[in-house]
């Protein structure tokens, strides 16, 4: 697995009276700290919805899991203390953590488990993680004694109940977690200003609350490059994961701050709609993955920072294959594939673009590109609510531009409903016998496998693996250095 490093941004002064001294100034604010984010989540409930905004504010730190994630990737108990695995990898008995409440002073214990993963598999479940919890059956033995039965073989089970789709939530207040959230974490929603910000501050009741360094934490929305920039340089936020990386070369020349470029297992595609004509033949398909120059959109992108990748797969990740040589840039094979396919050129399609700087900046290079093979991409730029209920809901587009930040997330191509409308039984079956395969050697083989079936189908223009820049305040300590999943881990951050 790439692991990906993390940076924060710089040390905020926010407007204050010319009589404040900075040593007032500095104590008043070494228990606060205010991050920023491209997107604002359309909800504060991980299991509802498939934004990564949601996991960067609550993950951890409103919700907690049974295993948590660290940033080497690597598993540890949260609120699980310890766990026992079946030699067939089926059967997970967890030992529980004692003495541990839900926000509004319910107890946390087995049966909130089991209703979380219950709930997540259910027949009215919007969980994205749906299919894993549909196959685990949760049994309690006690109050603080679950065990999990896996219809499959999954040795990456313990990883993906760390993930924010597992988060245990309190049954009483599970439907309204969207806006008003309660879980067994360090800090609670004190405020949400839509459009501009959300709140938390300390938990009073945390079973570790005297351990907090930082009592309030504001996340802040800022989608806008130049104002992502101008936020850091006035010191407006102490933390950007993720900024734009246009002015990195300032950030790196500035004493006042600290910048990590980090790898990641994020996937940024030309996701194309397989249910629509004509881009249901993979003639069409291949024609615009042959048409993208991926070296030029990455640094048109992610100005250079990027790997490139010919599949949903990244480099470093467990059984990885190049696949970036099925469908090389060919701008001619790209032009006789689509007369082939019996294409009268111009081809007019619609390319809606989600508001993350990658996004627009990738689809003015993407569009250049295809029209120089007869394809007209019409820009249609959207805000992320319209992007989720619109393109990923209704599946009401040809093309997009969007990262998929899981890890673990190639079973999305064995669901037929999903946004992108990818149906083959081939693949179908593939993804079973990788969920089944006890020997790594086997796993590894049938995943490669997978990979090639993917790139040949042409499913996606699959363009590159992230490589992502945050940019933080020199004095602010705790930050992840490398991050497997998008989380902001609040309860480990702490002032110098």
């Amino acid at each position: 697995m790439l692991n990906r490093r993390t940076v924060l941004a710089t040390g905020a002064i926010a407007a204050v009276p010319l009589t404040t001294s900075l040593g007032a100034l500095a104590q008043g604010r070494k228990d606060a700290v205010t991050l920023a984010m491209t997107l604002e989540p359309p909800g504060l409930d991980p299991t509802a919805g498939a934004a990564s905004a949601i996991a960067e504010i609550v993950q951890y730190n409103i919700f907690e899991t049974l295993t948590k994630i660290n940033p080497d990737g690597s598993v540890s108990p949260l609120l699980a203390e310890s766990w026992e695995v079946s030699p067939d990898l089926k059967t997970y008995t967890f030992k529980l953590r004692r003495g541990v409440k839900f926000q509004n002073g319910e107890p946390f214990t087995a049966a909130a488990v089991k209703f979380s993963y219950d709930r997540a598999g259910g027949e009215k479940s919007t969980n994205k993680d749906k299919r894993t919890f549909a196959g685990i059956t949760t049994q309690v033995v006690d109050d603080y004694t679950v065990v999990l039965l896996n219809k499959d073989i999954d040795p990456d089970l313990l990883f993906v109940l760390g993930q924010a789709t597992s988060i245990i939530v309190e049954p009483k207040s599970a439907d309204t977690n969207a806006n008003k959230p309660v879980g067994t974490g360090p800090y609670q929603l004190q405020a949400w200003n839509k459009g501009s910000s959300v709140v938390l501050t300390a938990w009073d009741g945390y079973r570790d609350a005297k351990a907090l360094k930082i009592k309030r934490a504001t996340f802040r929305f800022i989608s806008d490059p130049a104002a992502q920039v101008a936020a850091l340089l006035a010191g407006d936020v102490d933390a950007f994961p993720r900024v734009t990386p246009r002015s990195v070369a300032q950030f790196k020349a500035n004493p006042k701050f600290q910048v990590v470029v980090s790898g990641s297992r994020a996937k940024t595609i030309l996701a194309i709609n397989n249910g629509k004509k004509p881009l249901d033949d993979v003639r069409v398909r291949r024609a615009i993955a042959a048409a993208v120059d991926r070296k030029a959109v990455i640094e048109g992108a992610g100005d250079g920072y990027g790997a490139p990748i010919g599949s949903h797969y990244v480099p470093g990740a467990f059984g990885y294959v190049d696949t970036t040589g099925v469908n090389p840039y060919d701008p001619e094979k790209a032009k006789k594939l689509l007369a082939e396919a019996g294409i009268k050129t111009p081809l007019e399609l619609t390319m809606t673009l989600p508001p993350t700087p990658y996004a627009r900046q990738g689809g003015e290079v993407i569009a250049a590109q295809l029209a120089k093979v007869g394809i007209i991409a019409k820009i249609q730029n959207v805000e992320w609510a319209q992007w989720l209920s619109g393109t990923y809901g209704s599946k009401n587009y040809d093309l997009t531009i969007i990262s998929h930040v899981e890890p673990f997330d190639l079973g999305n191509f064995a669901k037929p409903d999903y946004y992108w409308a990818y149906n083959s039984p081939k693949f179908n079956e593939l993804f079973n016998q990788i969920k089944n395969a006890a020997r790594p050697a086997d796993r590894a083989r049938l995943l490669g496998e997978a990979q090639r079936l993917l790139a040949n189908d042409a499913v996606h223009g699959f363009l590159y693996s992230n490589q992502w820049i945050t940019v933080a305040n020199k004095n602010l300590k705790g930050l992840w250095k490398d991050m497997p999943v998008f989380v902001n881990d609040i309860s480990a951050l702490s002032w110098s």
